[in-house]
């Protein structure tokens, strides 16, 4: 008797998720509930336990590979018997013979190439951006070392992707003095202006849905955290109730966690708003992309001793630049630029 386990529906509207590790080889003997595999969202890693007891009898989807919620991950037999299954080949979609990413084969979509008639140069033969540019006139010969896109990195170029192509954003930038900041708390003293500003100005709390325009009645900020495998953006919640303490020891639980690689994924879903601040990395000033399907994100830059002027008189100040990004089909640039003046006067305290 053998058991087939299919990827789960892991939530959220998520239909496809990214093999990252198998925790486990064929001919291994696994208990239920033992760690399996690991899959990879456009959300975050999740560590899936085993169904059954029994033999890993055969594992059908190679590490790196993208699927469908549904396909057929590994079969697991107490005898060892298993079905005829075919590798790697999700029932939703016929075989392709090229093998590329998602977004290699919307590029080649974009630009007019037959992937189908390309030989890949990259890893296993995979199709690479190199090669449909090649195909299309705007390429290079192929040189250097090559790897493939995967894990964290493959979902930022994604997401950005989509950001961009989706989103018409501007930047809004402006000047604030922090010298009124503890900055050993500065992110979770944003987090709470941000809040208690974005009541005021609700169309920055919103996301836009088909021709529809959702106002949120919640502040569920996502923080930017910068990981070994990428930027990941957990969920700090209720930002608007909670105190000043309360945000910051949670602000550190969701960091550590994150560069522990333990998040959940619950701590990674549902913001309504992202806060994003490099600190020495920051440089001058940045103009982040927005956390699609919000509508706005606000990063700070590097904080630094500069020269101020208080009624009349030059002093040195902690001095950094604002900046809001906003998606422009939703918010207007004049209230754009409210919503970030009034966010630095409860940072100035003014």
């Amino acid at each position: 008797m053998a058991y087939e386990f299919k990827l789960p529906d892991l939530g959220e509207g998520l239909t496809e998720g990214e093999v990252a590790r198998w925790l486990v080889a064929e001919g291994d003997e696994v208990a239920e509930d033992q760690p399996l595999v690991e899959i990879q969202t456009d959300k975050t890693t999740v560590e899936i336990p085993s169904p059954a007891a029994g033999k890993v009898a055969q594992i059908l989807v190679e590490e790196g590979k993208v699927v469908p919620v549904g396909t057929i991950l590994v079969v697991i037999g107490e005898d060892g018997a298993v079905p005829a299954v075919e590798k790697s080949t999700p029932k939703q979609e016929a075989p392709r013979k090229a093998r590329a990413t998602p977004l290699v084969r919307r590029l080649a979509q974009e630009l007019g190439v037959d992937i189908e008639s390309l030989t890949g140069t990259g890893p296993q033969g995979r199709i690479t951006e190199q090669d449909v540019r090649g195909a299309a006139g705007g390429g290079e010969p192929a040189e250097g070392r090559r790897e493939p896109l995967r894990g964290v990195r493959r979902l930022i170029a994604e997401h950005m992707t989509r950001a961009h192509r989706e989103v018409p954003p501007v930047t809004w930038v402006e000047e604030a003095d922090f010298s009124g900041v503890d900055l050993k708390l500065l992110v979770p003293t944003v987090l709470k202006a941000c809040a208690e500003t974005l009541k005021e100005f609700p169309e920055l709390n919103a996301r836009l849905d088909g021709d529809d325009i959702v106002y949120l009645d919640r502040y569920d900020m996502g923080i930017a955290v910068q990981t070994d495998d990428g930027l990941v953006v957990p969920v700090v919640r209720d930002c608007d109730s909670a105190s000043l303490d309360d945000l910051a020891a949670e602000v550190a639980r969701l960091a550590e966690s994150a560069r522990a690689g333990t998040l959940k994924p619950d701590e990674l879903r549902g913001s309504t708003f992202t806060v994003t601040s490099a600190g020495k990395l920051a440089g001058l000033f940045q103009t982040p992309i927005v956390n699609h399907p919000e509508v706005a994100i606000l990063s700070i830059g590097r904080i630094a001793e500069r020269p101020v002027v208080r009624e009349g008189k030059v002093e040195i100040g902690h001095t950094g630049y604002v900046a809001l990004t906003f998606d422009h089909r939703v918010v207007d640039g004049a209230r754009a630029a409210e919503f970030g003046l009034a966010v630095i006067r409860r940072l100035e305290g003014t």
